[in-house]
């Protein structure tokens, strides 16, 4: 059986790294270089760390804090917000990430996903999607961009299939309704992705205790687990989780 991942997010405004609930009522908490450094040194599989803001500013990604954040750690690092060109995704991979994460842009232009993937190849190509509970789509979820502003006509289970078909290798799929809420991941959500597309799934939104990551691994078939609330304000530990979960009997990668 594939090992699970533990990934910790880093939402970054303005330098810092941030955290909201249901995307609003952010608060700054530390800095995101310092963070990285921290989580890595814990045992973290891979950390990703999003400009939540550069899509509605309609401005780049902030690269000298991607390049500060890249020489702490030496795992692999997504980054995301901002990016709407090929040669985004370029400036990005040089400054030190493995993975592009597209979302809003990639709504607006899917072909970007397609373009990024034939260029760098798929397993660098990440869709974020930030999906909310509504009833008048046809799988119960929709698409919503510009970090939880602007809600699309796009159902979120079609956009799964068809940004795999365009050539994301993995999908960070971001509940609203549990973002923040440390109430636990959306399991519904999670698995209905999880089991109709074939590339990994990064559960995100909600975790708040170890036994939440246990449900959305053995539940909902999450590939991976992102977590920012429960380990940025000193509840848990990355090794502390990672213990909880092999003791669970969830495959989990060794601390180095």
């Amino acid at each position: 059986m594939l090992k699970k991942r533990v990934i910790v997010c880093l939402d970054v405004r303005d330098g810092k790294t941030t955290k909201g609930i249901k995307f609003k009522g952010n608060v700054d908490i530390g800095d995101p270089v310092e963070m990285a450094e921290k989580y890595y040194l814990d045992g973290v599989d891979e950390l990703v760390f999003y400009d939540i803001t550069a899509s509605a500013e309609k401005r780049g990604i902030m690269i000298d804090v991607v390049e500060r954040v890249a020489s702490k750690i030496f795992i692999p690092f997504s980054v995301g917000g901002g990016i709407a060109s090929v040669d985004d995704m370029r400036r990005v991979l040089l400054a030190g990430a493995e993975k592009i994460s597209v979302n809003s842009q990639a709504v607006r232009n899917p072909s970007i996903i397609e373009e990024g993937a034939s260029i760098f190849g798929r397993q660098c190509i990440v869709l974020g999607m930030d999906a909310a509970r509504d009833s008048a789509m046809p799988s119960g979820y929709r698409v919503v961009i510009n970090g939880g502003r602007v809600p699309t006509e796009l159902d979120a289970l079609a956009w799964a299939k068809q940004a795999e078909k365009l050539g994301a290798g993995e999908i960070v799929l971001n509940s609203i309704d549990a973002d923040g809420t440390r109430d636990g991941y959306e399991l519904n959500l999670t698995k209905m992705i999880s089991d109709n597309v074939s590339v990994p799934v990064v559960a995100s939104g909600g975790a708040g205790r170890p036994e939440h990551l246990r449900d959305v691994f053995a539940k909902a078939n999450a590939d991976a687990a992102l977590i920012a609330s429960m380990v940025h304000y000193g509840d848990y530990s990355v090794s502390g989780i990672k213990d909880f979960l092999r003791s669970s009997g969830i495959p989990v990668r060794s601390d180095f």
